[in-house]
């Protein structure tokens, strides 16, 4: 097995991490990942699934759910820094703007600090689109 194939089933181990070591996803928001977001999540505020209601508000037409962006942090952080394994601790989140559908979402994980006594790591976590922060925290795992 080599390395590439041991950190997709393993993620990597607390010693081999970093400060400033960081992974990234990108994503495009599709009409299907709004859908089942709001069948999985039971979030069916019309915001997200009626273009009439939509159209009335701020935003002008649907917006993502906020949760779905934020939950691509989990999938980096799962699959990617650091990886199959790691324990979702805790995670701060702000909203900064919203998500539409059809735009592609850049989310990245970024070591931030290291605790080998309490076997902790703590995660910048944000998401862009073009370039703008839509979304920013940290988490812990």
């Amino acid at each position: 097995m080599n390395e590439n194939e041991f950190r997709e089933l393993h993620g990597f181990f607390l010693e081999d991490l970093k400060v400033g070591q960081e992974a990234m996803i990108s994503k495009t928001v599709t009409e299907s990942d709004v859908v089942f977001f709001s069948g999985v999540s039971g979030d069916n505020n019309p915001v997200h699934i009626s273009d009439e209601f939509a159209e009335k508000t701020l935003f002008k037409k649907r917006v993502a759910h906020g949760f779905f962006t934020a939950s691509l942090i989990s999938t980096v952080i799962g699959t990617k820094l650091p990886g199959p394994g790691s324990i979702y601790l805790k995670q701060s989140i702000q909203f900064l703007a919203p998500v539409f559908i059809g735009e592609t979402i850049k989310v990245v994980v970024k070591v931030k600090y290291i605790n080998l006594k309490q076997k902790r790591v703590t995660l910048e976590t944000y998401c862009e689109k073009n370039k703008e922060r839509i979304l920013e925290g940290e988490a812990e795992i």
